[in-house]
């Protein structure tokens, strides 16, 4: 029975597959579509993360975060250097603080 997937795969996908007695049907996908396969995956391994909270599917969208800073360009050092700089310039999620509103004192 054939059945369809359509979507962004990892590298040794088809060779875990082949290793079950089955085949597959896969393609090397342009620049521009695997960058919108990315951002597709990165939703999947997100809901997939809230269904249970389970923290090897947090690993998958690391990996997910991963493809997509180094398909735009940049090295994951480059990225952490960012990720670094926003916390250094509006700190992190440590304190679990919790904005309930802003009154900016105009009527």
């Amino acid at each position: 029975m054939k059945k369809e997937y359509n979507k962004l795969i990892r590298d040794r996908i088809p060779e875990i597959i082949e290793k079950d007695g089955k085949t597959c049907k896969t393609r090397v996908l342009s620049e521009k579509d695997y960058k919108s396969a990315l951002n597709s995956k990165l939703l999947e391994e997100m809901k997939e993360y809230q269904e249970g909270f389970d923290l090897r599917e947090l690993a998958d969208l690391q990996e997910v975060i991963n493809a997509i800073v180094l398909a735009n360009g940049l090295s994951l050092k480059e990225f952490d250097e960012i990720r670094e700089a926003k916390a250094k310039a509006n700190g992190g999620f440590s304190k679990r603080l919790f904005l309930e509103s802003v009154d900016d004192g105009k009527k």
